[in-house]
């Protein structure tokens, strides 16, 4: 199973996310970049002209997820946007097969996010047009929360789904709490993605923590 490492910047500095970016550029796999509208969540990120600077500059192909309330309508911008995957929270979504259709129409890989109270059930009936599903280990909208054990069967019932019916293609993500002490966890229980902020942004040494990560989680 290839294990991808997904730095996200949320926790980086800001004031030089070129900088950030470049220093995990040959140590991660993408980007992650968290837009977040102060109205699905308690917070706000990135303005889309914002992200599209990213994108841009990024040296990394950039995984989108957006914590916003209204996917339907604004996930194909950043698939136009040059994004290498969008995911959208289904909880937000009034028509998730649409946007999962646009969103590849636009180039992009399409994905579905799940919240800790939203059942995997919830989303079976859109696997096999999805590219990536990304189970959140912690509640979205901030950066440095602990990972949530309790969130693991959820993991482990997707990795099975995608076994079941032969969906190799399909990305499974984790997104929370991801570190050194707790991507072993995530792993096991059938995470081949990993998002990870606070481990990678707070160390002294972002790419060594890259290469750690990726260690651990091939194991």
């Amino acid at each position: 199973m290839m294990i991808r490492i997904c730095p996200s910047i949320l926790n980086a500095n800001h004031q030089d996310l070129p900088g950030e970016m470049a220093i995990v550029s040959t140590d991660a796999d993408l980007i992650h970049l968290d837009i977040m509208d102060n109205i699905f969540v308690p917070n706000m990120t990135f303005s889309l002209t914002q992200a599209k600077e990213i994108i841009r500059s990024s040296p990394l192909p950039v995984d989108t997820h957006l914590m916003v309330i209204n996917p339907d309508e604004v996930a194909v911008e950043y698939a136009k946007a040059g994004s290498k995957s969008v995911s959208f929270h289904l909880e937000a979504s009034s028509k998730p097969e649409i946007t999962i259709k646009c969103i590849k129409d636009s180039g992009a890989r399409a994905g579905v996010a799940l919240k800790p109270d939203s059942d995997f059930s919830e989303v079976a009936e859109f696997m096999n047009h999805l590219d990536m599903l990304l189970i959140m280990t912690v509640e979205p909208g901030f950066g440095g929360q602990s990972f949530m054990e309790s969130m693991m069967p959820k993991v482990e019932q997707a990795r099975k789904y995608i076994g079941e019916h032969a969906l190799k293609d399909i990305w499974l993500q984790v997104d929370g709490g991801i570190s050194l002490e707790t991507i072993a966890r995530a792993a096991q229980a059938g995470a081949d993605t990993f998002v990870a902020g606070s481990a990678i942004y707070k160390s002294p040494d972002p790419a060594a923590v890259c290469r750690e990560l990726r260690a651990i989680a091939s194991r």
